[in-house]
């Protein structure tokens, strides 16, 4: 075809959008502002010890498996992925601490010991979380939702009643569940979507089956190893990547398409873009005031998924007690969301997440030491200082120090704090977000900001910051949806 396509951004949504354009015959470049691609999935190396810098959890690998297929490929021709059992800990109040089996038989026997009667209950539960996942993927996700009509199919009309739009997860969830640590366990998949669970669609239970039901898995080598894994796709099919290469500006013709890119002190003539960084970012920054679709209040008034302070930790031990991951909830739940969602403020007990891969894959620490990434979310835009992000270590390390009885802190040699500056400069993330927009009610399919831009003709956006929505899975989504779109565009000014 000759038309050259540009994509900015290599996070998720680029990777898989630049692969789907070059593999129907388009020259497609990507510039990528930072040095190493991946998005907020890049890696890091200090010495020996090697981190995933954002995502950790692997879900739905389904759409892992629908992506490479577009190539004739599949996850495992690139990485080994292990099936994680346990799937995770969760660090109660009391010395507490429970352990949720890998597999859907062992969550049963969990549920029905803990509080007898349940595992009935969770099964159907689950049956009803799986109608809504496979309603979800073969009928929603995939849509550009550029109208309500795309998603009246035979199937979701005939199942509207049962896809739960208009009740909320909580209530779902402690309809039938009473026992404090089943409640927490079936609310958390939700917790980084952007909401409470009293404000999240009973809809969103599909994530529980996608996390009990179908799996938690684990990409040997790390996140970034699918990473890797979408840069050779793109590569065997001829995508040019360029880090390194923050892009400055766009050319705007007569005819409102986007005639090329600003980057290294070059432009870069193009026949169509895709947007796969941050999209506020894209449009209040890069194009134009005429040539926007959203207004700055516009942007104002989103409400966004967390932002969260990360510490990425070396340690010369091994540590006992914890597994690959670990939640610790022994604080109280709802008043840490308060403090993300609805008074948003730095948390006065906040609940935090663990990661010790190095439990798993040896090749991410050196032998006898251990790997440590420990997440803490809250709300995006606040105040983020070096003094804040010290009390908050010592704080989260006193707490994890006393809880697994071991020293951490004399052991650590390697130390690297992130949070809602560094997700700014590193991403022009929206108000220092590190997940993209909240999946509410008011901000989901066609009320998201949309794939295609209102005044121009060649250029779509993908991304978590639009449809589907945050996570890595919708993402990948995200971007093939926009190239499909701007293919059809394409094709039909061809």
């Amino acid at each position: 075809m000759n038309k050259s396509v540009g994509v900015i951004g290599a996070g998720f949504s680029g990777l898989a959008a630049a692969s789907t354009l070059a593999s129907k015959g388009y020259r497609v470049e990507v510039f990528e502002k930072n040095d190493t691609i991946g998005g907020r999935a890049r890696k890091m190396s200090i010495g020996d010890f090697h981190f995933d810098m954002g995502p950790s959890w692997y879900w739905m690998p389904d759409v892992f498996e629908r992506f490479f297929a577009r190539f004739g490929k599949k996850p495992e021709d690139y990485y080994k992925l292990i099936k994680l059992d346990p799937a995770f800990r969760i660090f109660f109040n009391d010395d507490e601490f429970v352990d949720i089996p890998g597999e859907y038989s062992g969550l049963r026997e969990l549920f029905e010991n803990r509080q007898p009667g349940s595992a009935a209950l969770l099964d159907k539960f689950m049956d009803e979380a799986e109608f809504k996942y496979k309603i979800g993927m073969d009928n929603l996700v995939y849509q550009p939702s550029e109208s309500w009509f795309e998603f009246a199919t035979p199937d979701v009309i005939k199942g509207a009643l049962r896809l739960d739009v208009f009740t909320s997860l909580r209530k779902h969830v402690r309809k039938d569940f009473k026992d404090p640590a089943l409640v927490a366990l079936m609310e958390f998949p939700v917790l980084f979507l952007g909401a409470m669970p009293d404000s999240t669609p009973a809809l969103y239970s599909l994530m529980n089956y996608a996390g009990f039901k179908v799996g938690t898995y684990y990409p040997m080598g790390g996140f970034n190893a699918v990473v890797q894994a979408m840069r050779e796709v793109a590569e065997e099919q001829g995508v040019v990547i360029h880090t390194d290469s923050p892009v400055k500006g766009l050319d705007i013709d007569t005819n409102n398409n986007v005639s090329g890119i600003r980057a290294n002190g070059h432009n870069v003539s193009l026949d169509g873009i895709i947007g796969a960084a941050d999209y506020h970012h894209i449009e209040q920054d890069l194009l134009p005031e005429a040539h926007r679709r959203y207004s700055s209040d516009y942007w104002k008034n989103r409400t966004l998924a967390p932002s969260c302070l990360l510490f990425y930790l070396g340690v010369d031990r091994k540590i006992e007690g914890l597994e690959h991951h670990n939640l610790f909830f022994d604080a109280d739940i709802d008043a840490h969301a308060k403090e993300i969602y609805r008074s948003p403020k730095w948390p006065s007990d906040p609940l935090f997440y663990v990661s010790a891969p190095s439990k798993t894959d040896p090749t991410v620490a050196p032998a006898g030491s251990e790997n440590l990434f420990i997440l803490m979310p809250l709300a995006p835009g606040l105040e983020d200082t070096p003094e804040i992000r010290k009390e908050f270590f010592e704080r989260i390390m006193s707490r994890l120090e006393k809880r697994l009885g071991q020293s951490i802190r004399d052991h650590i040699v390697v130390y690297r704090d992130y949070c809602i500056n560094d997700f700014i400069s590193d991403y022009n993330s929206l108000r220092g977000n590190a997940y993209g927009l909240a999946n509410t009610l008011r901000q989901t399919a066609v009320l998201k900001p949309r794939l295609r831009p209102k005044k121009l003709k060649n250029m779509f956006f993908a991304g978590h910051l639009t449809v589907p929505g945050p996570g890595v899975p919708p993402s990948i989504i995200s971007g093939q949806v926009a190239a499909d779109m701007l293919i059809k565009n394409l094709n039909h000014t061809n």
